[in-house]
């Protein structure tokens, strides 16, 4: 970087006043050298201050466009995450009523399978009953049949005796006429 002598001037003017050891060292340097040798060590000390501000203000000017840089990129951020937070409500608002429905189905599931358990050991204590109804019907109505066919059996063997008296009579009745 070059420095003009304006900006020297400008930097010897902003300078604060030099500490007590930097004094003494002044001191020093002015009585023991010669007052050319003062100036040159005064515009060593200007263009070397000169130097070192140049250096800090570009080191500000730096941390400055960094931190605009980071502030806008932080911006961008804040921007993306309110966009992302709206996205996740739309997702939720839209997947929400489904998980209602699913879980108002899975609580009528729930329900109606609490309802059928009692229903279904009903269902199999009154197949049981059924069925044991059934076999005693059934055992009962062959026992009929039996029955009946024991009853149609003695009144043919009945209606046969009857005959056999039948003819008995006839037969007494015609030798008692006969022997009459």
């Amino acid at each position: 970087m070059t420095h003009t002598n304006a900006g020297a001037s400008a930097a010897t003017t902003e300078l604060p006043p030099p500490s007590q050891p930097q004094r003494n060292e002044m001191v020093l340097h002015t009585g023991s050298f010669s007052s050319h040798m003062s100036r040159e060590d005064e515009e060593m000390t200007r263009s070397a201050l000169s130097a070192f501000r140049a250096k800090e203000d570009e080191i500000e000017k730096r941390r400055m466009e960094v931190r605009e840089r980071i502030q806008a990129q932080l911006g961008r951020v804040e921007e993306e995450t309110r966009r992302l937070s709206t996205i996740r409500e739309e997702l939720e608002s839209m997947a929400d009523p489904m998980r209602k429905e699913v879980s108002v189905i899975r609580k009528k599931i729930d329900s109606v399978n609490k309802e059928l358990k009692p229903l279904g050991s009903t269902v199999q204590k009154k197949e049981r009953e059924y069925k044991e109804a059934l076999d005693t019907f059934n055992e009962k109505n062959r026992e009929k049949v039996q029955l009946i066919t024991k009853l149609m059996e003695m009144e043919q063997l009945v209606g046969e005796s009857e005959m056999l008296r039948m003819k008995k009579l006839e037969e007494l009745s015609k030798s008692i006429e006969e022997t009459v």
